[in-house]
């Protein structure tokens, strides 16, 4: 009882945590007191995002030096504005009705339903419009908007009403409120997507420094090869030390009592949702009990689609895209194994970039498929669902965990190697 009681108190305290991070999102615009901080480079922001996603396709590879490019001149937060586009997009993915070729970095005109919204004709192009119709929200006129969307918000005096009881610069936490009102979670996704980035990437080495000067106009610019090569990982790791490591860590978090699951915490069944297959790349997977070293794909015969089941925020003012919540997994980065000849069972990992974590069984050809999917919270049921119907037909959730290194822990207990 004791020890389900204190992890009902570190609960809360995370929620409380998280919702003050949601409430003090930044102004949208700049000020002395309000600037971008140094180490929020084009560089770290994609490693950032690759880290999130590890399929981002090569045409996207300089979106972080456009929202520079662009925000500068705008005079705005665009680092924020990034964190938001990762959530629109699923972290670079574009798994709902918004495709890659469109460009289209915040959903702009994408309203659900099927609805793609408008198509830009460049990278340069989406990112200008994603942080114009930002700026439009802090109640800046816009001349000669790259979207219709934005143009149509301005002529029409949508958010006027909106923006005349606003008192003191508007801040993304405002924005939020407006851009997708019935989503009661995408404050905190944004604020969550920020703080991961400030926590464990602005303290790291930028492993492209050279793309500041490219955001500034200042193509060519020498570079110090030494200072920009990034840390190494180690390619060798094989799945059964990452497991020992994940298992190690939960330990020393969480002591010895780690695995006393309370009644009701495991065994809980999500729903699944059917989703018709589309053309959607799948996600690569993480094996975390494998042999040799390859790249794993998902599971044979679980990949659908990596669309988003379920709810799509409704439309508001001025709603324009499905969050992350509503949007299929970027998984983890395939740097374990995948076995050549199946065995009974196998660990997956995968992530919507959420704190919590869900173990999902499945049984494909035989195998049985542990995947420890990483969820938002509040938002647990709508993701598992949606990663169910895209790659584990008729997978059900068989435990729930604060973190994704008890979920590992658990997962190995129910498929040990060897």
């Amino acid at each position: 009882m004791k020890y389900r009681v204190i992890l009902a108190a570190s609960a809360a305290l995370g929620i409380l945590a998280t919702e003050a991070s949601a409430a003090s999102l930044p102004a949208i615009k700049n000020s002395s007191s309000n600037t971008v901080p140094a180490c929020a480079t084009p560089g770290r922001l994609m490693a950032f995002a690759q880290a999130r996603n590890s399929r981002i396709a090569n045409s996207f590879d300089g979106t972080a030096t456009e929202y520079m490019r662009h925000g500068e001149k705008l005079k705005i937060r665009w680092d924020y504005a990034f964190f938001q586009m990762l959530v629109e997009t699923a972290n670079l993915s574009f798994v709902g009705d918004v495709k890659p070729s469109q460009n289209n970095f915040a959903g702009l005109g994408a309203t659900g339903g099927g609805v793609p919204g408008e198509r830009f004709d460049s990278v340069s192009d989406g990112v200008k419009a994603h942080l114009q119709h930002v700026l439009m929200y802090s109640g800046e006129h816009i001349d000669d908007p790259v979207a219709e969307r934005t143009r149509k918000v301005q002529e029409w005096g949508v958010l006027t009403k909106w923006q005349n009881g606003i008192k003191g610069p508007m801040t993304f936490a405002q924005l939020t409120r407006q851009w997708s009102p019935k989503d009661r979670g995408y404050a905190r996704d944004i604020a969550a997507v920020a703080d991961s980035f400030y926590s464990k990437f602005c303290n790291g080495p930028d492993p492209r420094p050279e793309l500041v000067a490219e955001a500034r106009g200042n193509r060519g610019v020498a570079v110090d090869a030494a200072a920009v090569t990034p840390p190494t990982p180690d390619s060798t790791q094989k799945g059964k030390k990452i497991a020992e490591r994940a298992i190690a860590d939960a330990r020393a978090t969480t002591g010895p009592d780690r695995f006393g699951l309370g009644a009701g915490s495991f065994g809980a069944t999500m729903p699944s949702v059917d989703k018709p297959a589309s053309s959607s790349p799948p996600a690569s997977f993480t094996i975390l009990n494998g042999g040799t070293d390859t790249v794993a794909s998902a599971p044979q015969g679980e990949i659908k689609t990596a669309s988003a089941a379920g709810a799509v925020a409704s439309a508001g003012a001025d709603t324009l895209a499905q969050s992350a919540g509503t949007a299929g997994p970027a998984a983890s980065t395939a740097k374990s194994a995948a076995a050549t000849a199946k065995s009974g069972c196998r660990v997956w990992q995968a992530s919507y970039g959420g704190q919590k974590a869900v173990i999902i069984q499945a049984v494909n050809d035989g195998q049985t498929n542990y995947t420890v999917l990483d969820v938002n919270e509040g938002r647990e049921q709508r993701e598992v669902a949606a990663y169910i119907a895209a790659y584990a037909k008729d997978g059900k959730s068989v435990g729930e965990f604060q973190t994704s290194n008890k979920a590992l822990s658990k997962a190995f207990e129910l498929c040990p190697e060897g």
